[in-house]
């Protein structure tokens, strides 16, 4: 099963330069799962304690993964997206 993650300009350096990149899994948790794995500079940027980094905003289809009822277990199908979005800081 093919779900295309797209990549914010941010992790496109531990990515080689994609914009979007495939990855596998049931749910939203192992997408991300599979795209550390594959790609583990992505893990500083994604991951915090085992799990996705409360600063890193998770779409899938357009829709907060956070608030689905499932969070980040909702199920991905074949050909949904998937968006990265770490937080960014700074400002005055």
């Amino acid at each position: 099963m093919s779900i295309s993650v797209r990549i914010p300009p941010t992790l496109r350096a531990e990515v080689g330069g994609e914009r979007q990149v495939n990855a596998s899994g049931e749910t939203v948790r192992a997408v991300i799962d599979d795209l550390v794995a594959r790609f583990p500079g992505l893990a500083n940027q994604l991951v915090e304690n085992g799990d996705v980094a409360p600063f890193v905003n998770v779409y899938l289809e357009g829709e907060d993964v956070r608030t689905l009822p499932e969070g980040f277990d909702a199920p991905v199908a074949a050909n949904q997206t998937v968006i990265l979005l770490p937080a960014m800081a700074g400002g005055c």
